[in-house]
């Protein structure tokens, strides 16, 4: 806990990770604990926002929408068509069964609940790669690719 007397040394933005973990770090009482037996800023080191590992190399993962790479091998038939129906609602198709997804965390778990609904775990597979914006910038591809998509709105 910090005492009445005690103010941080600066104002800092707490959107800036480095500003705050900076902060943090200064922060944490360097002295012994009181004679009440509680540390000072146990609180505070117990339950403060640490940066992410992605986060300290420099590209925060997730903050809005991620791109996520989805991949299935279904046996059936029926499945095979249901699943990539499902895709079809949420991503791009780039190969056979691999679809680009961008999506958002909330609604690539409603994704992924659908499709775990849609396949029989024992005999087929179904695999996502998240893949963080700052990566997904540096993705190469090379030859042709039919993109088909669902019209989202006429326009007269």
């Amino acid at each position: 806990m910090r005492h009445e007397s005690e103010q941080p040394s600066q104002p800092f933005d707490p959107t800036d990770w480095r500003q705050a973990l900076v902060a943090w770090e200064r922060d944490v009482p360097k002295e012994p604990a009181p004679s009440d037996g509680i540390p000072i800023g146990w609180w505070e080191n117990a339950f403060s926002l640490k940066p992410t590992p992605s986060e300290f190399r420099g590209h925060p993962c997730g903050q809005r929408q991620m791109l996520t790479v989805v991949a299935y091998d279904i046996t059936d038939d029926r499945r095979l068509r249901q699943v990539a129906s499902i895709c079809e609602d949420y991503g791009l198709r780039v190969q056979y069964s691999v679809f680009e997804c961008r999506l958002e965390a909330d609604v690539f778990d409603r994704f992924w609940n659908q499709l775990l609904g849609a396949i029989d775990p024992s005999q087929d597979r179904l695999v996502a790669y998240k893949v963080c914006a700052a990566c997904a910038r540096d993705i190469r591809d090379a030859g042709t690719q039919n993109h088909q998509q669902k019209v989202v709105a006429y326009v007269f």
